[in-house]
């Protein structure tokens, strides 16, 4: 028996007796009202709901006492072992071996499905992060954004939101001319300008950028550092795009910040234009000392933005602007941005920019701030100098390694990576851990096949050993976590969860034997325990899924 059918047992038994106490209260119930927990200690049942205690107000009915009366209805339904009252009125509910058993063949069944839920089908959502300069490699921080983004958004899609992963490209701007101007610098054997880039990444880009266009210096003075700049800009991008895939990060949209400035194939207004206009027309933009103006401070802003300077030049805010109204032109009615640390100032400037364009800054738009990361013994990037590279780190750590780590801890707190942990092979390191556990149920598997034990009779009700209860219960709940870590945008969630499911696989492996010891025959108890080994398996995969992670059948 599931969550689900626990709480729709629960609406069918306490609706009449609601009725009875107080009619046309009974009809206005529905399973939202039923929530049903996990009890922290395993002695007050497998599940508890506080309905009875909640809902006795609303009928005039001593708590306890309406809670007595809900338990001896629940007690008749079919699966249910037993119903006690406890406390003011809370009610533990435990199942029968063969009602809490069934999951295991529902999970086996449905594989990959498994978790998958529609708590927020309907939400278009463009979820963008890591948005990295593409003028040197990605540091550390990156690295961070990268793995809880990428977390978030396969939260999101497992729970049935329409989304796009999007990586915005800050391709305009003076940074870019820096850029180019220390590409070309080096290609001349130059040193970098003052306010240049410098390392190694830009002496091997102006090498690859010789290579590839060796007529640059053949070029007028004015054109070479447009030239160096974009192909160096090409090649600086498709090795950050590389370093992502190799991450396990997909993004669906690159989106170059030209496109907001460019004009239109007639000639006409570039993107940037039509914000201003758009935004004057909502009422929120005005003239001032010969400048365009947004009153931000009407939405919580600690004070008016400019968008356009005096001299005609407009500013980051106006390309804020465009990329905004962009986003909900491309049908996406919710925003997410993901940002680091640095950006903390950035959240009331997004939240004014979407009630200037009116929408809700409270509901359309999202701002989630990511804390700074270190790692212990990192060394400073060989090619750029003065940060840690994220190729770096996942050459030295493992992709699953530093994901998993990375997606283990609440995006708002600081943290700090210890490679000694998380290069041991023992239980110590986390990631380990899970997914020796997820291997260790392949083993089971491969052992199980091999003495002749499969899965062709499922009996659930001898599934009766306190720790397959307590694995049982831990496999219920990964659908409601899944979408609980959704809303919440917690990634990590899934992490403990996942440390905890394994740390009760682990003991249900030392008490129960899937397979028969010597001669001994083999039994439905072995086969329904294949199916929970089995079970317990696909969680743990499908949980690492979620988390960009791996699952090795051998380790």
């Amino acid at each position: 028996m599931t969550p689900e059918a626990l709480s729709a047992a629960l609406l069918a038994v306490v609706s009449p007796l609601v009725e009875a106490r107080r009619p046309g209260s009974g009809e206005a119930l529905t399973l939202a009202d039923f929530p049903v927990e996990r009890p922290k200690n395993r002695d007050h049942g497998d599940w508890a709901s506080n309905a009875a205690l909640k809902l006795s107000k609303q009928v005039g009915a001593n708590p306890r006492e309406f809670a007595a009366e809900v338990a001896d209805a629940l007690s008749a339904v079919d699966g249910i072992a037993s119903v006690e009252v406890a406390g003011p009125g809370f009610i533990n509910i435990r199942l029968d071996a063969a009602a809490a058993g069934a999951l295991a063949k529902t999970i086996v069944e449905a594989g990959t499905a498994f978790g998958r839920g529609r708590s927020q089908e309907g939400n278009t959502i463009n979820l963008e992060f890591v948005s990295a300069n593409p003028t040197g490699p990605m540091h550390i921080g990156h690295t961070r954004w990268a793995a809880l983004g990428d977390a978030i958004a396969r939260l999101l899609l497992a729970s049935g939101a329409t989304l796009v992963r999007e990586f915005y490209i800050n391709d305009a701007g003076a940074q870019m001319d820096r850029f180019g101007r220390s590409v070309l610098a080096r290609m001349q054997g130059e040193p970098a300008p003052e306010d240049g880039y410098a390392g190694a990444y830009i002496d091997d880009l102006a090498k690859r950028v010789a290579e590839a266009e060796p007529g640059i210096g053949d070029l007028p003075e004015d054109e070479r550092v447009a030239a160096a700049r974009d192909k160096a800009y090409e090649l600086q991008l498709a090795e950050l795009q590389a370093s992502l895939e190799k991450f396990n990060v997909h993004f669906d949209v690159f989106f170059s910040e030209r496109t907001l400035h460019a004009k239109s194939a007639d000639g006409g207004p570039s993107l940037v234009d039509e914000a201003v206009d758009r935004l004057r027309a909502q009422g929120h933009v005005f003239d001032a000392e010969g400048a365009v103006w947004v009153r931000t401070t009407d939405f919580g802003d600690d004070k008016d933005r400019v968008i356009r300077r005096s001299n005609g030049e407009y500013t980051y805010f106006a390309a804020d602007a465009a990329y905004y109204l962009n986003k909900g032109d491309r049908g996406f009615a919710h925003k997410i941005y993901l940002l680091g640390a640095d950006h903390h100032g950035y959240v009331h400037r997004l939240k004014a920019l979407a009630g200037a364009a009116g929408d809700d800054p409270e509901k359309d738009i999202e701002v989630l701030i990511g804390q700074l990361v270190s790692v212990n013994g990192a060394r400073l990037s060989k090619r750029a100098g003065n940060i840690i590279e994220l190729d770096d780190l996942r050459d030295w750590l493992g992709t699953d390694a530093l994901r998993y780590s990375l997606a283990r801890y609440p995006a708002d707190s600081p943290l700090t990576l210890d490679p000694e942990i998380l290069q041991k092979r023992t239980n110590d390191n986390p990631v380990f851990y899970v997914q020796y556990a997820h291997a260790r149920t392949h083993n089971v598997a491969r052992n199980a096949a091999d003495s002749g034990v499969a899965r062709d009779a499922f009996a659930p009700e001898l599934l009766t050993h306190e720790t397959e209860s307590a694995l049982l219960g831990a496999l219920q709940e990964f659908p409601r976590l899944v979408a609980f870590a959704a809303e919440l945008r917690e990634p990590h969630r899934i992490a403990r969860y996942l440390e905890e499911l394994a740390s009760l696989y682990h003991r249900w492996y030392d008490s129960c034997r899937v397979t028969p010891l010597g001669d001994e025959e083999v039994t439905d108890v072995h086969r329904t325990r294949l199916w929970l080994n089995d079970a317990t398996g696909q969680v743990l995969r499908n949980g690492l899924d979620l988390l960009g992670v791996s699952a090795p059948e051998r380790m």
